[in-house]
């Protein structure tokens, strides 16, 4: 039997934008010495259809470029196995820089013809060696699975948090398991069919806004005015610690004018557009939540939601339900194409759950969110 080898990855230059191709090839990048990374590639891409039927989850290949690239804010190194000639999966390490130095997140994915032969668990031994030599201590994994698989499963493995569980006899659960991880977390995902109606949206905004006459909402696309920069960083700081993590081993980062700034142009170059929509207490004139939705013109079907954040003090005024109102009317004015967007919530967050069952979410899968501590 011939030996298992890991090679590090090179990752191609970054995009121009992530215009070529529709946002999904790599014509810009050049692909002459990239083999090994458009083979990762398309084994998450065959992963995602073969899970979900679709790629609304999967990143384009220009974000894949900009992101395998990593920042100045977190290292990230990509690995592909072969056996011979034969490619058998890939496995990856990120490292944060900035803030929360002592984790490291790790993924492993294994070629559907090549799975329950050991390989995982090989990869998985050399990525956590990789984060181990880096002197990390702890380590996150995640996996989601479609929504049937788990409703209609038997036994549940219970996230530590007390809130909602992933199948016990689920290949990946077992998989994480059986490997030390400890499972912290469960999100569940839903999905939004598009267009809302206008007149269901006015009637959320009309009952809402009874209890929100002390705030004002602004809006943009893509860069966030100069304006309200400093208070957004103060948003985007909160977001990392305000929301439920469950005992994930996790630090605040440090938002500021630069990092918010390097974001956007790192989106900008992955080729995602991005709306936001913010309250503003009219009196102190701080921001005091927001909301952001994402598009690629490679998956132009599908919005993702990603960050919502309504500050502590300023909870109980019906603000999440505004601004989630607000930005999804601007994203089905900027991008009429769209016919779903994705959003993750802990299982535990029943606000903003209640918030996004009365938009009309419905359920689309669970996610995990595993740790493992390192003696």
């Amino acid at each position: 039997m011939r030996a298992l080898e890991i090679t590090a990855v090179a990752i191609p230059p970054a995009f121009d934008g992530g215009t070529s191709d529709g946002g999904r090839g790599l014509a810009a990048a050049g692909t002459g010495s990239f083999g090994d990374f458009r083979e990762c590639y398309a084994l998450r891409e065959a992963h995602e259809l073969e899970k979900w039927g679709n790629l609304d989850r999967c990143p384009t290949e220009p974000e894949s470029v900009e992101y395998w690239r990593g920042s100045e804010y977190e290292e990230r190194v990509l690995f592909l196995a072969r056996v011979g000639q034969k490619t058998v999966g890939t496995c990856s390490v990120t490292l944060p820089l900035r803030e929360n130095t002592g984790t490291a997140g790790i993924d492993v994915l294994v070629a559907p013809h090549q799975r329950r032969q050991g390989w995982g668990r090989s990869l998985l031994e050399h990525a956590e060696a990789v984060a181990r030599g880096r002197g990390r201590t702890s380590l996150d994994a995640y996996c989601e699975l479609p929504v049937e698989q788990v409703e209609g499963a038997g036994r549940l493995l219970p996230a530590k948090s007390g809130a909602g569980g992933l199948p016990a006899e689920a290949a990946v659960v077992a998989f994480a398991a059986s490997a030390g991880y400890e499972l912290e977390q469960v999100e569940r995902s839903s999905r939004l069919s598009l267009p809302v109606s206008p007149e269901h949206l006015a009637a959320l905004e009309t009952e809402a806004s009874a209890r929100a006459k002390e705030y004002m909402l602004v809006g943009w696309a893509d860069t966030c005015p100069e304006e309200f920069l400093t208070e957004y960083a103060v948003l985007k700081r909160r977001m990392s610690t305000d929301v439920p993590v469950a005992g994930m081993d996790w630090e605040a980062e440090d938002w500021d004018q630069g990092r918010v700034r390097q974001e956007e142009q790192t989106l900008t170059r992955s080729g995602v557009q991005t709306v936001v929509t913010a309250a503003m207490h009219r009196t102190t004139g701080e921001l005091v939540a927001y909301t952001v939705l994402n598009w690629r013109a490679g998956v132009p079907a599908a919005i993702t939601q990603q960050d919502t954040l309504v500050s502590a003090a300023h909870r109980g005024r019906r603000l999440g339900t505004l601004i989630k109102v607000a930005n999804l009317r601007a994203a089905q004015q900027r991008w009429p194409a769209a016919r779903s967007v994705l959003t993750w919530n802990a299982s535990e967050n029943q606000h903003m759950l209640a918030i996004n069952i009365s938009l009309g979410f419905k359920p689309a899968g669970y996610e995990g969110e595993w740790q493992k501590r390192l003696g």
